[in-house]
């Protein structure tokens, strides 16, 4: 196989993303011709309605999936946060790249800290992960939805719509504005979402051919990684919209894992870690969402999807 048709959506982010595998493919084999499918999806067209109530980040990768199934593509490239749990039939999950900084980022024009804000600050984000956290740690703030690509959510914010907002380190860094970072949160106050910061490769699972040229891409950290956080996220039932952070971390052959649910006021988070054996990524996460079920979870959960 000589040539390979990636699709992705247009934002510069994505574009990033997909260029760095182009990049990573032409390193590993030469004399590959790698084609950039570009497209726009309905997650990118409908800028002034939250994602919960639209359908989730899912709407972020019909189209590119779409593309592949109808041969117009053989493989797109995702940021993992964005990928539904499950596939459509004959479509899966064949790489996944090593992880960026899986942290989230405040950003802001007047304020170095998060916890410098006054009072009644408005602060800008479109996550309910983002929210229910950020309200634990200040109650006393204003969120407002903020949509839009990266550099849109920045110019909200320069143009003064807020006093701060929050994004994730990975998407900064990968497009040269790290600079724009006050700081990054602690894990201990912001969970990310499930594989924050890691990119994936979708494609065929009967083209034997296409898994062969991304085998060099993948790095099985990071996936092992990212499968406890998805496994975790599955059992929850949770898409992309509801207020759920997981957040892996492997040394060896061992894997611990944090997870919480959080309700939308901020006022109850349930939060708990298990540890165990790397190689039971899956059955970690799982049984972590197991005990935070056991504390109540679907209960707040049902409270957020009704």
């Amino acid at each position: 196989m000589n040539r390979i048709r990636i699709a992705t959506r247009k934002s510069p982010l994505a574009l990033w993303q997909a260029n760095y595998v182009k990049t990573a493919l032409l390193q590993q084999h030469p004399g590959l011709e790698v084609e950039l499918v570009t497209m726009s999806t309905r997650g990118d067209k409908i800028l002034d309605t939250p994602l919960a109530k639209i359908g989730g980040k899912g709407l972020f990768i019909k189209e590119l999936e779409v593309a592949i199934l109808e041969d117009r593509a053989d493989i797109a490239v995702h940021s993992m946060k964005d990928v539904p749990m499950a596939f459509p039939e004959g479509l899966g999950l064949l790489a996944v790249c090593e992880r960026e900084d899986p942290s989230d980022a405040w950003v802001s024009n007047h304020y170095s800290s998060f916890q410098d804000l006054p009072r009644g600050a408005i602060v800008g984000t479109s996550s309910l992960r983002r929210q229910v956290q950020l309200r634990r740690i200040r109650p006393d703030i204003q969120i407002r939805d903020l949509r839009g690509n990266v550099g849109t959510r920045l110019a909200k914010l320069d143009d003064g719509n807020f006093d701060g907002i929050v994004l994730a380190s990975a998407g900064l860094k990968r497009l040269g504005l790290a600079n724009r970072i006050n700081h990054a949160f602690a894990f201990d106050d912001m969970l990310p979402a499930a594989g924050q910061g890691a990119v994936g490769i979708e494609g065929r699972t009967d083209n034997p051919a296409i898994k062969h040229l991304l085998e060099p891409l993948h790095c099985q950290v990071t996936a092992t990684r990212v499968l406890a956080e998805r496994a975790f996220n599955e059992r929850l039932n949770g898409g992309c919209q509801v207020p759920i952070g997981a957040f892996a971390q492997v040394q060896g052959d061992n894997l611990l894992i944090d997870g919480l649910v959080g309700s939308l006021e901020g006022n109850t988070i349930l939060r708990q870690q298990a540890e165990g054996r790397a190689s039971e990524a899956v059955a970690l996460g799982a049984a972590l969402a197991e005990t935070l079920l056991d504390m109540g979870a679907g209960e707040l959960l049902q409270g957020v999807t009704m």
